[in-house]
């Protein structure tokens, strides 16, 4: 079996985890896992019932990607191109799997990432829709949160951030969020009458 990267290396027999053995690269230290390795493994851990308790409170990890990241690879098993799937915000990676035979691909490093998340007991479950929308969700969440610490520093955004918190699990929250929108909508009014003015 030949390693999907280094195409003329072999791979050797190797261990992710306990009891999860696995074919590694000597070269570029990626680990193809085949699939019923892979259940078998999952089996004797409990895996999370939806896709969206899967979705871990963070995406970052400090991880450096392999720079055979990028290269596309075929299946060392049956020879069908692999599937990516991006991983992560800060420092994105991509996790391949054939979709034909069901073996997972991991780059140097990748698997440890996954751990790290919590993402190494549900793989299957990163290639769905529905973890792609949760996920563009997430990272779209988090790009807004740091644009608001940006504009209005870290001690006032994590205070607006802690208020949001509340006001969405307060019975009566919406209250809060009525009083806090005319609130802005009083203030730019009144700064549009003093442009005016001006």
């Amino acid at each position: 079996m030949q390693c999907p990267k280094e195409r003329k290396i072999t791979l050797n027999d190797g261990r992710l985890a306990e009891s999860l053995e696995v074919k590694e690269c000597p070269e570029c230290q990626g680990a193809w896992i085949p699939l019923e390795n892979y259940q078998v493994w999952q089996a004797e851990r409990e895996r999370p019932k939806t896709v969206a308790n899967l979705i871990p409170k963070t995406l970052d990890v400090a991880f450096t990607p392999s720079p055979h990241d990028a290269k596309a690879a075929f299946c060392p098993e049956c020879g069908c191109y692999l599937a990516r799937v991006k991983v992560g915000m800060k420092n994105p990676f991509y996790v391949e799997r054939c979709l034909s035979c069901g073996g997972i691909w991991c780059d140097r490093g990748e698997w440890a990432a996954l751990e790290t998340m919590g993402l190494n007991i549900a793989i299957e479950q990163l290639f769905s829709s529905e973890w792609q929308v949760l996920s563009r969700e997430r990272e779209h969440l988090a790009i807004e949160k740091q644009a608001t610490i940006d504009r209005l520093g870290e001690d006032l955004a994590h205070r607006v951030f802690a208020l949001a918190e509340e006001l969405e699990k307060h019975s009566h929250g919406d209250f809060g969020v009525a009083y806090l929108m005319r609130r802005f909508e009083n203030f730019t009014q009144e700064l549009e009458r003093a442009k005016r003015k001006s």
